[in-house]
C-alpha cells in the first residue's frame, strides 16, 4: 500500500504543477484580487523572484528618478497588454497567438514611448532606449500567455497592476540604494556631500545590490515558510 502511494506521488505532483494555470482561474488560485496583487509584488516579483529583465534594470537604476519613470512605463504597458489580450482572447487563434501578443505589446510600448518623448523629454533623452526595449520583456509576454489569455478582463487587469507595482517597487528600491551610495544624492538632490561607494553606479554595483536584495527576499520567504510550518505542527 505504501509503495503504491509513493509510486504515484511524483505523478500527482507533476499534474498539480501543470495545472497551476489550467483548470482553475487565476482568482481562485490566489483567493482574492488582493491576493493577486500581493503575488505580483512578492510571490512573483519580476526582479526579486523571477529574476527577469535584469539588463535594463541595472542600466536604468543608477538614479531614483530614472528607475521610477521606467517602472511607471512598464506598469502602463503591463496593465494595458493584460487588458487587451484578455479582451481579445476568444478571437486569437492559438497557432498565431505569439505574434499577436508581440504586436499588442509593441502597440502599447509605442504609445508610452510617444507620450514620454512629447511630455518628458529630459528623462526620455536618458532612458528612451530602455523604454523601446520594453517590447522584449519576457515578464510582460509571460503574463499575457499565462494569465490574460485564460482569465477575464478584471482578473487580468488586477494581475497587471500587481506585476506592474511589483516592478516599480523593485526599481525604486534598487535605485534608492545605488544613487544614495554611489552618488550621495536622491532624485538629484544632495544627501551626502560625497560619493561613498562609486562602484554602486557601475553595472557591478547594480548586480551586487540586486543579488543582496534577492537573497533578502529569499530569507524572508524561508522564515515565513518556517513559521507557517511551526504553526501547523503546533496546531496538530
Amino acid at each position: 500500500m505504501s509503495d503504491h502511494i509513493h509510486k504515484h506521488m511524483p505523478l500527482k505532483s507533476a499534474e498539480k504543477d501543470t495545472q497551476q494555470y489550467e483548470g482553475i482561474t487565476h482568482l481562485q488560485r490566489h483567493g482574492s484580487y488582493w491576493g493577486i496583487i500581493l503575488n505580483g509584488i512578492f510571490g512573483e516579483n519580476t526582479v526579486f523572484r523571477l529574476v527577469l529583465s535584469l539588463c535594463p534594470t541595472v542600466a536604468v537604476t543608477t538614479s531614483l528618478k530614472n528607475g521610477f519613470i521606467l517602472g511607471v512605463a512598464v506598469f502602463f504597458v503591463q496593465v494595458m497588454v493584460n487588458v487587451t489580450v484578455s479582451a481579445m482572447r476568444k478571437f486569437i487563434h492559438p497557432r498565431i497567438r505569439i505574434p499577436i501578443y508581440m504586436l499588442i505589446i509593441s502597440v502599447w510600448v509605442t504609445v508610452i514611448d510617444m507620450i514620454m518623448a512629447a511630455y518628458a523629454r529630459t528623462v526620455y533623452a536618458q532612458i528612451g532606449l530602455y523604454i523601446q526595449i520594453i517590447v522584449a520583456y519576457a515578464s510582460i509576454f509571460a503574463r499575457a500567455e499565462l494569465v490574460a489569455s485564460k482569465n477575464n478582463i478584471t482578473t487580468s487587469l488586477v494581475d497587471g497592476i500587481g506585476m506592474g507595482v511589483g516592478y516599480v517597487i523593485a526599481l525604486v528600491i534598487i535605485s534608492f540604494f545605488r544613487e544614495l551610495l554611489g552618488r550621495g544624492t536622491l532624485w538629484g538632490f544632495e544627501i551626502i556631500p560625497a560619493k561613498p561607494l562609486l562602484i554602486m553606479i557601475l553595472p557591478t554595483g547594480g548586480f551586487m545590490i540586486i543579488g543582496l536584495l534577492i537573497a533578502f527576499f529569499n530569507w524572508i520567504e524561508m522564515r515565513s515558510n518556517k513559521d507557517k510550518g511551526t504553526s501547523g505542527v503546533s496546531h496538530h
